[in-house]
């Protein structure tokens, strides 16, 4: 870890410096001075303390708590990123500096890219995108200009309902009319109900590999033969990368395009809006349309080309969230190939041994086994009007955060389950033990405290229809 640091600070080159023994003369002049009292109260330091330690308690975090979020992926972040990503040399800079102030930052952000195409099996990386869902909708853009460049009009996706729920809206944003496409039981695509939907108009398949039923799409080789022999491209939704990440690559499966979400596969943080980084990678034919500016290294120093005349243009401000960036970066560097490897190995281990805990119990749409998430249909084991919703909100009176529900929209009552790989097989347990609780004892001998939970959190459960009726839209 030690020789990481290093490395890392070799890296940081500082932009400027201060000189703490200069007095500096900040005078306030007496026309923006009170003329009364602030009256701010008076509150003792522990009791100052004990207020935001309270707060604190009242959220959910990885930190404190087993974190289930099946498809988002609430992953473990390391202190050593955090760590990091404070050093002086990477937070006193300013994008408006010269490219030769910040050649370390650009450095990483070339060697960031690398390392992607390497996982990915792609040509070219862009991390620009803010976010997942900007980086479909910016793969999305690179499609429709490469098309327009070799003048063929396709102004179709094709999105199975087993993709994530993003894909259609990112789709509809870059100007494509969508094309639904059925999914079987399990969420896999048929080869022969592919074939009568591809049309010369389609410019993409959007696939999402393996699937939100946590399911690895079998017929992944054919279906890329056929996309292709239609002239279309395939589109990877990266966001579940974290499953085969080391194990098999997009780009060798025969994938044109694809955004990652570092959140979910390299650790960085995520929820409440940002911050976040989705980027998009590309076979090399598709390189001249990447956003600029591109990091190129040139006689051994890095540069910010912006001429690049077929480029969709600049999709972020500046170079991305580069503390976000440098994150995922440092996680890749800690764990090296086998480390990427093994926490992939990991996951899917974790979420087949909490399957094949729960499969005998509670139905499971898509069969026995499942990459590094899996969907319960807990359905027909609900009694006395208990829905997955009321499962959802009593977990969190076991101190859980509740698995995302109703998702996918394709099973019924879904409850969605992913543990990641740093989970202990003592929290699983813990987990497994009181998910079946619930469904099992309190559903049938207790309905009533189901469906008012939760009862032990700040914030009781909401009266949803009065909600949905009545919205309160501002504080």
């Amino acid at each position: 870890m030690e020789k990481l640091l290093n490395e890392m600070s070799s890296q940081c080159k500082p932009a400027y410096s201060v000189n703490l023994d200069v007095e500096y003369d900040y005078q306030i002049t007496e026309n923006l001075k009170r003329n009364s009292y602030l009256g701010l109260p008076n509150i003792a330091e522990s009791d100052l303390l004990r207020h935001f330690i309270n707060l604190s308690r009242q959220n959910y975090a990885l930190s404190t708590t087993f974190y289930p979020l099946g498809s988002c992926t609430m992953k473990y972040n390391p202190l050593i990123n955090e760590r990091i990503a404070k050093f002086n040399e990477f937070n006193a800079i300013h994008p408006y500096q010269a490219q030769e102030t910040m050649q370390g930052i650009l450095e990483i952000i070339y060697k960031l890219e690398k390392d992607l195409c390497e996982i990915s099996g792609l040509d070219y990386f862009s991390v620009q995108p803010a976010a997942g869902s900007h980086g479909e909708f910016t793969g999305l853009l690179v499609i429709s200009k490469y098309f327009k460049s070799i003048k063929q009009k396709r102004t179709r996706i094709i999105i199975p309902d087993s993709a994530h729920g993003t894909n259609p809206a990112s789709a509809a944003l870059a100007g494509f009319d969508i094309i639904p496409f059925k999914s079987e039981l399990d969420g896999s695509l048929s080869i022969e109900k592919l074939k009568e939907i591809l049309t010369p108009e389609v410019a993409a398949v959007m696939l999402t590999v393996p699937n939100t039923l946590g399911v690895f799409e079998k017929s992944v080789l054919e279906i890329s033969k056929i996309v292709h022999d239609n002239g279309s491209l395939l589109y990877y939704d990266g966001a579940n990368l974290n499953a085969v990440m080391g194990i098999i690559r997009p780009g060798d499966m025969g994938f044109d395009v694809m955004h990652i979400n570092l959140h979910k596969t390299f650790s960085t943080p995520h929820g409440g809006g940002g911050p976040g980084a989705g980027p998009i990678g590309v076979k090399a034919f598709l390189e001249p349309f990447l956003p600029v500016p591109r990091v190129e290294l040139k006689k051994s120093k890095y540069i910010l080309n912006y001429k690049k005349s077929k480029s969709i243009g600049k999709i972020k401000s500046f170079f991305g969230n580069f503390s976000v960036l440098l994150k995922a970066y440092v996680y890749i560097k800690s764990l090296g190939s086998v480390g990427l490897k093994n926490v992939s190995e990991q996951a899917v281990l974790n979420a087949n041994y909490m399957l094949a805990k729960l499969k005998n119990i509670i139905d499971v749409p898509a069969g026995g086994k499942c990459m590094h998430e899996f969907v319960l249909s807990p359905k027909s084991v609900l009694k006395n009007s208990v829905r997955t919703l009321d499962v959802a909100k009593r977990l969190l009176d076991y101190g859980y955060y509740a698995p995302t529900v109703y998702f996918p929209a394709i099973v019924e009552e879904a409850i969605m389950i992913e543990p990641t790989e740093t989970e202990s097989k003592e929290t699983l347990d813990k987990f497994i033990e009181v998910l079946i609780k619930i469904i099992l004892e309190e559903s049938n001998k207790c309905p009533q405290k189901v469906k008012d939970a939760p009862v032990n959190t700040p914030v009781k459960r909401l009266n949803e229809v009065e909600a949905a009726r009545n919205p309160i839209l501002k504080w």
